[in-house]
């Protein structure tokens, strides 16, 4: 049977920290949120922009891989930055990370091509998977897992509130001012986020004996690469069964297996294998992936149901998302208590995972006389389900790894979630294609066919408008049936990530934190490890 890796069998205690401990911690964890919101943020801000700037920059064919690109170097830079904060420290690379998040994000507003933002966004992507995995690994050296729950909790707040005001921000910056400023937005709290990371982050910096795995990064890349594009590609470019998309699937597999082959053999594995020996570890990873299937699979496709659907504006469908904020923040903050005080947490993402399935389910009976509070329930219910997964997850994998692993078992974590997501938008998004299409084609629309093909309804659904009204009842009615098929197919992604939950193992929650914020002076000073 496989063995624990972890440092410490300590048994939890009834531990708290002391009042003065609760402040310095929050503190900390504001700074680290700043960081963390400028990269969940410009998840969703580009959203609603994107058929103003396509038509603004005269490139209408690319305008995908604004959001494609940004995709890509976030995912693919995400297991390097979890590796370069355990062999040098996380605060410095963190800081790296906000500059180039920074630097990316001015390029992008200052693009005059749909080619050089494409490249800016990329640029943006590598500085959020280094804000994404360092500023949970931050939190994880900081603060014991018996205690983390709790705090993480806030960092699912921000991902749920940039995933309402993201569109909400883009909308309103593209109306009223220009699309450029939902990346000169990113300044202000960049350069606000660097000086408080600076002032109140203060850890002792630790130098390990290194050698970058270069080969292993450089497959690792390049197969993920071709992971997301063939699931950008596939069903839309070119046809599933091409010779174009089977070539990629060939690529990458082949890829996939070489870096598992170099990572056996080399010294510091970029991801070491030996990590998928610890049943938490790989339980968790393989439910993130779950989870990402059906957080950004299913659920980027509501607002497309309140938008094209209800008709609602993206404005107003950015605030008409918020039951499933609301059910994740509710959830985050409950669970994390109950984490903190219990020091049990196997039954949170068993629940989750659940209720997700159920929420998923009632989605798919929406209709198009379904009244907004009651698909506001059922979001809700999608929230709350969530709420209990994501960061208890984090949570788990972070207690059953040795410190010397904490960033890289972090950001696998995260890597599986991302990609997880990756898979369930080309998947769904190909069903919802498929059936779309099937149903204008029975409906005897083939008119209409060429004008959802190109997608411009889907990014732009005041199109709708411009349709006679007896086709634009139709179009809304095929809309409706093709995206409760999407929901109904996401649900039993869901129950499968419930089955995998109950071979999570259960250990012990460690009452000490791996690392203690120093002085300012003793956090200047190195601290030299074995090599991993």
């Amino acid at each position: 049977m496989a063995t624990d890796l972890s440092q410490t069998t300590e048994a939890p205690a009834d531990h708290d920290f002391s009042p003065e401990e609760h402040r310095r911690i929050l503190v900390i964890l504001s700074a680290l949120m700043l960081g963390m919101f400028l990269a969940a943020l410009d998840q969703t801000i580009v959203s609603t922009a994107l058929p103003t700037i396509a038509g603004d920059l005269h490139d209408l064919n690319h305008f995908g891989w604004v959001v494609t690109a940004y995709l890509l170097a976030s995912t693919v830079s995400t297991p390097l930055w979890g590796k370069l904060g355990d062999l040098f420290g996380r605060k410095s690379f963190f800081q790296l990370a906000i500059v180039i998040f920074l630097g990316g994000s001015m390029l992008s507003g200052l693009s005059q091509t749909m080619i050089e933002l494409i490249a800016c966004r990329a640029i943006q992507g590598i500085g959020a998977g280094g804000l994404i995995v360092g500023s949970q690994a931050i939190i994880g050296d900081v603060i014991p897992p018996r205690q983390r729950g709790r705090y993480m909790g806030y960092f699912g707040a921000v991902f749920g509130l940039s995933s309402v005001l993201g569109p909400l921000a883009g909308g309103w910056f593209t109306q009223h001012a220009s699309w450029r400023w939902i990346f000169y937005i990113n300044v202000p709290i960049g350069i606000l986020a660097l000086f408080a990371i600076a002032t109140v982050l203060h850890i002792p910096r630790v130098h390990v004996s290194h050698k970058i795995d270069l080969a292993g990064l450089s497959l690792l890349s390049a197969g993920v690469t071709l992971i997301i594009l063939l699931t950008t590609f596939g069903g839309q470019q070119f046809a599933w069964s091409s010779w174009q998309i089977i070539a990629m699937g060939v690529g990458a597999l082949a890829l996939l297996i070489a870096f598992c082959v170099v990572e056996l053999r080399v010294e510091e594995p970029i991801i070491p294998l030996d990590l998928f020996k610890i049943r938490t570890f790989w339980v968790a990873s393989a439910v993130s992936f779950a989870i990402g299937c059906t957080m950004f699979g299913a659920i980027i496709f509501l607002p497309q149901w309140l938008q094209v659907v209800q008709g609602a504006s993206p404005t107003t469908s950015g605030l008409e998302l918020l039951p499933v904020v609301t059910g994740m923040l509710t959830t985050f903050v409950i669970s994390g208590r109950l984490v903190s005080r219990t020091g049990r947490y196997k039954i949170f993402p068993i629940m989750g995972t659940f209720v997700v399935g159920v929420g998923l389910a009632l989605l798919s009976q929406l209709s198009v006389n379904t009244p907004y509070y009651q698909a506001a329930l059922y979001m809700l219910v999608v929230g709350l389900g969530l709420g209990l997964v994501m960061q208890v997850l984090v949570v788990a994998v972070q207690n059953s790894v040795p410190h010397a692993r904490l960033g890289t078992a972090t950001s696998t974590a995260t890597f599986f979630r991302t990609i997880g997501g990756a898979f369930g938008v080309a998947a769904l998004g190909a069903v919802f294609n498929n059936r779309l299409l099937a149903q204008l084609r029975g409906s005897k629309l083939v008119g209409i066919v060429n004008l959802v093909k190109s997608g411009s309804i889907a990014a732009n659904p005041a199109q709708l408008n411009k349709l006679a009204p007896s086709v634009k009842g139709p179009v809304i009615l095929a809309f409706n049936h093709s995206l409760q098929d999407v929901f109904l197919i996401a649900v039993p992604t869901a129950f499968v990530a419930f089955g995998l939950c109950f071979l999570m193992r259960e250990a012990p929650l460690r009452t000490t934190a791996f690392v203690a914020p120093t002085s300012r002076h003793d956090a200047e000073d190195h601290v030299e490890l074995p090599a991993l």
